[in-house]
């Protein structure tokens, strides 16, 4: 259970690029990865088989791992707690789709629980790190690692609410904001493997 976050970490770019092949013009600068199981979408059904799924447990065994093996550690405990959240809501994400166009004004439902949910994983991937961050428990070159990765995902989620209002890129920023939060789970499961 020690490499689950290696593992989720370069699968979800490995399962973003295979369903991006089965949606005739997806584009990745463009368009959302949650685009790929939108309603409707040619990878409705395949883009969370092979994402949502098989992701959500892959960070809920790795939580689960950092609960068990450091039980008595708090700081840790409340990263595996962490990371459990992010596999749940990972789940929901892929069970329910968020609409065809990303600038409705009047979305359904399912799209409001898909965005909630999606905003409970990005502050579960925030909270995380900056327990490193401040947790004298941890090197501190892992400490700077991770204040690094926070500072990214602020950077260009900042950057995506910005490209949302003038409807340009904003795949192109939400990849890099929540590509900063895979960078530090690759990170901080190497160093826990270590």
């Amino acid at each position: 259970m020690a490499y689950t976050g290696v593992v989720a970490s370069i699968w979800i770019v490995l399962g973003i690029y295979i369903a991006s092949r089965f949606y005739p013009n997806y584009s990745h600068s463009k368009q959302f990865c949650s685009e790929l199981g939108a309603f409707g979408s040619p990878t409705q059904k395949l883009s969370p088989a092979i994402n949502n799924y098989p992701l959500g447990a892959l960070f809920i065994l790795f939580g689960y791992y950092l609960i068990i093996s450091h039980q008595f550690h708090l700081p840790t405990v409340a990263i595996g707690a962490m990371v459990i959240i992010h596999g749940v809501c990972t789940w929901v994400c892929g069970f329910f789709p968020m609409d065809a166009d990303a600038y409705t004004k009047s979305p359904s439902q399912s799209c409001k629980i898909h965005t909630w949910s999606g905003l409970i994983m990005l502050l579960s991937f925030i909270i995380a790190p900056l327990i490193v961050t401040f947790s004298s428990f941890y090197p501190v070159p892992l400490r700077y690692l991770s204040a690094f990765c926070v500072l990214g995902c602020f950077y260009f989620s900042f950057r995506l609410a910005k490209a949302l209002k003038l409807k340009s890129v904003p795949g192109l920023h939400q990849r890099l904001s929540y590509g900063f939060q895979i960078l530090w789970l690759f990170i901080y499961s190497i160093f826990v493997i270590a």
